[in-house]
């Protein structure tokens, strides 16, 4: 069998080299020296379109159009690191970039540039795998320079003015009026909401958070009891040692919380804006207060005596 192909390969070879004379013979120039033979017009055309490409884009050239487009998008990023992710159907150019300073963003050239960031790349990531793990999220950041979303939500919390210590971070999505909400969650007390809209940011501490039906996930019933105990203190209130709190609401007069008390009755206590303590309610006779206390139950009223009053 081997002696077989062998002697295939051999006629093949051969048939091969014999072919070559045949095709120099068909035409000579007008010194009697053979004609250059022309590639196939398949190979021809393929060098010419290798020849009409032009040159992958330098380093530096991606550098320098990817600062251009973050600049054009109105980012604030000065470009630190820059990749050229390919092009769209619609033939625009698309790059991702790392900045000096703040997340990264995947750019797509239109016009105006239309620029994403990194972080809420990765949370509208996270978010379809949890309902599809099987999920395609698109594009993500891949610089490893954006890969540390937590790094620059912490950043973000610092700049809403959280003077805790930061620990957790999270993106909860976008709000009616189009800012960009975030979860902030304390090593040392209670956590807040921020909320990023333009370049102004506001927070919410989550005790005001529970009371508008909200959720803070990064904030526990002790947090919050230890906040509002710290706002008693130095006052009639002081004495409650507070394991348990809730924002019951605001008027012209103040704000006003409900605290359930370690032992003894519960107070509800009216502060100013400055949490400073300027009235103290017992449990047992407020409950004209904002409908009275809910964490402290109410004491029950023993049956009167058959037959009526002694």
């Amino acid at each position: 069998m081997k002696a077989r192909i062998a002697a295939a390969l051999a006629a093949l070879l051969f048939s091969a080299i014999s072919v070559a004379p045949a095709f120099a013979q068909q035409e000579r120039g007008p010194d009697n020296q053979p004609a250059t033979v022309q590639s196939s017009s398949r190979a021809s055309a393929s060098r010419q379109r290798r020849e009409r490409r032009p040159p992958a884009p330098t380093a530096e050239q991606i550098q320098a159009a990817a600062q251009e487009q973050a600049t054009l998008a109105n980012t604030g990023c000065q470009v630190s690191e820059s990749k050229l992710l390919g092009q769209t159907t619609a033939n625009t150019t698309v790059y991702e970039v790392a900045c000096a300073a703040g997340p990264g963003f995947i750019i797509e050239a239109k016009t105006p540039p239309e620029a994403a960031s990194c972080i809420l790349l990765a949370h509208s990531a996270e978010t379809l795998r949890a309902r599809d793990p099987a999920a395609d999220p698109g594009p993500q950041c891949t610089i490893a320079a954006n890969t540390d979303t937590q790094k620059f939500l912490r950043e973000y919390a610092v700049q809403a003015g959280v003077a805790c210590t930061v620990d957790q971070v999270k993106v909860l999505g976008k709000a009616n009026d189009g800012g960009v909400m975030y979860e902030a969650g304390c090593s040392d007390g209670a956590g807040f909401w921020l909320k990023q809209l333009n370049d102004t940011w506001t927070k919410t501490p989550c005790i005001q958070v529970l009371a508008e039906n909200g959720t803070c996930s990064f904030t526990t019933t002790a947090e919050n009891a230890a906040l509002v105990k710290s706002y008693f203190a130095g006052s009639e209130a002081a004495s409650c040692d507070v394991t348990e709190a809730r924002l019951m609401g605001r008027n012209a007069n103040g704000v006003f919380y409900e605290a359930k008390c370690a032992a003894g009755d519960g107070v509800i206590a009216r502060l100013n804006t400055e949490n400073v303590v300027q009235q103290v309610y017992p449990c047992a006779t407020a409950q004209q207060i904002g409908g009275g206390c809910k964490l402290t139950p109410a004491p029950t009223t023993a049956p009167a005596p058959a037959g009526g009053r002694p």
